[in-house]
């Protein structure tokens, strides 16, 4: 018998240890925050060999708990008045409790065993603190299946607590910097911030598809978190433990973006000493992310849609047949349709990738409190990253915010705030630091205020070419405002001046 214990504690141990070694890299994840916090309170119950856990968190607002996700069938959400019940006690003192005999504690409250008909026997709760001691949340676990839990079980439970907390500080769940208490809930997913209607639409959807297997096309402009969205597909989904892949078709030159893709043979084109695996086969059982398809090169498009028909390719310059089991995720900042129109863009393919179509929305119609939202997120990331104190927008800077159009949009944004972090002298935030160029909304002059002529005989590469420098030669030599006015990425514009 004695045997039988010593095996069950080290089975429990290994739980234990496994759940912490683990934890880090689910948190790190674009999941969805409800998935989240049920996964932890799933792993947790596991772990502890108890019926029930449950992460609470703290609303920084209100005070307020919240089990946004609990281990409980009767309810999708919790809720509890600051100071109610053992995590609330937990929650405004900061001490682990730890409860032999529920229906004897005082402190415990009754009311939602009353309402889902569960009773509680035996309870353990501890703190979530951040680096900064703050108290953000609070990890319970319910009902030890064999007793009571344990001094051990209290260790363990504060020591995975710690890992929520940094959890929390990567994810939009951090705390606001001027809150001393509680968490702030941002958006739906890890690392995407927004709660605006357009952005709860594309919520929806993003959840749908990562729900299933079909290839997805992603639009919107430069800027707008078409990558972010991407990545939540994959790690929503059932792929999720399989790599993830990006072929960023901007950056290489056409000649290249074939080997790129599927790999190739040695001996296959002057250098190629070795054979190379392709991203298709390196992304094998998990999502090839087509980033900036629309600037595929039309030889390669026929070859792309025959691996969407088949799921089959061959490496440049092999003859064998390989297969890849890969879920395709596209995005485009162009109008496919109106480039297939006008021939640029295989009307087949466009339909391919097309299955599930989803509109990632620009930064402007996504409202001024989302623009401060986000200011205040990216803030918060770059005053600790650069090491600044407190810092906050003036009111004349909120204003520049909420007024300005973003062209460049979130990324825009991103890099006006971290300009602002690193210019300020104090902890004030001035328009001036924030640095916003007025959007350039007529078509680009030319260099010397006249219409570019061309002669006949030039190759539409080069027309191109011509055109593209003429405009960035207007404009300053600024590649962001060149590619604004131009419609394309950054990218994009180096690789038409052969710059990249």
């Amino acid at each position: 018998m004695a045997a039988v214990v010593a095996s069950d504690a080290v089975i429990e141990r290994e739980h234990k240890l496994s759940l912490l070694l683990d934890l880090a890299s689910e948190l790190a994840q674009e999941v969805d925050l409800d998935t989240l916090l049920h996964t932890i309170g799933r792993r947790v119950a596991d772990a502890m060999r108890a019926e029930r856990a449950t992460v609470w968190l703290v609303d920084a607002t209100s005070g307020e708990l919240r089990a946004r996700v609990s281990d409980l069938p009767e309810l999708t959400e919790l809720r509890l008045p600051p100071g109610h019940g053992v995590a609330g006690w937990v929650a405004e003192t900061g001490r682990t409790v730890n409860v032999a005999d529920a229906a004897r504690d005082p402190r415990h409250f009754g009311g939602v065993d009353r309402e889902t008909g569960y009773v509680t026997r035996t309870l353990l709760s501890v703190p979530v603190r951040d680096g900064g001691r703050g108290i953000r949340g609070v990890l319970q676990a319910l009902n030890k299946r064999d007793g009571v839990f344990t001094r051990e079980d209290e260790a363990f439970l504060q020591a995975l607590a710690g890992q929520v907390a940094l959890a929390f500080d990567r994810t939009t769940l951090r705390a606001p910097t001027d809150a001393p208490r509680g968490v702030q809930v941002r958006g739906v997913f890890n690392h995407i911030v927004g709660s605006s209607a357009p952005m709860r639409r594309v919520y929806e959807q993003i959840t749908r598809a990562a729900a299933v297997d079909a290839t997805v096309l992603l639009g919107g402009e430069t800027g707008a978190g078409k990558g972010l969205f991407a990545r939540a597909i994959h790690a929503n989904g059932r792929r999720r433990e399989a790599p993830f892949v990006t072929v960023d078709c901007t950056t290489l030159p056409d000649a290249l973006v074939e080997s790129e893709l599927f790999g190739h043979e040695r001996g296959s084109f002057t250098g190629a000493d070795r054979r190379v695996q392709g991203k298709v086969e390196a992304a094998e059982g998990g999502t090839l992310f087509l980033d900036e398809v629309g600037e595929l090169p039309m030889a390669l498009q026929a070859k792309l849609l025959r691996f969407l028909q088949e799921r089959t390719f061959e490496r440049v310059g092999g003859r064998a047949t390989l297969r890849a089991d890969v879920r395709v995720v596209a995005a485009t900042h162009r109008d496919l349709a109106a480039l297939v129109r006008e021939r640029r863009f295989r009307e087949d393919l466009y339909y391919r990738l097309r299955v599930v179509e989803i509109s990632v929305p620009p930064l402007r119609d996504r409202g001024g409190d989302e623009v401060l939202a986000l200011a205040a997120h990216f803030l918060d990331v770059y005053t600790r990253r650069h090491g600044r104190g407190l810092m906050h927008l003036s009111p004349e800077a909120a204003r520049s915010l909420r007024a300005h159009p973003w062209p460049g949009n979130v990324r825009e944004l991103e890099h006006a705030v971290e300009r602002a972090v690193v210019l300020a002298h104090g902890p004030t935030i001035a328009p001036e630091h924030l640095g916003l160029l007025a959007p350039a909304s007529a078509p680009p002059p030319t260099a010397t205020g006249e219409s570019l002529v061309l002669p006949l005989g030039l190759t539409l590469d080069e027309v191109e070419r011509r055109y593209v420098d003429a405009t960035l030669r207007a404009l300053g030599d600024n590649q962001s405002m060149a590619a604004r006015s131009l419609g394309v990425g950054r990218n994009t514009l180096r690789r038409k001046l052969g710059r990249a």
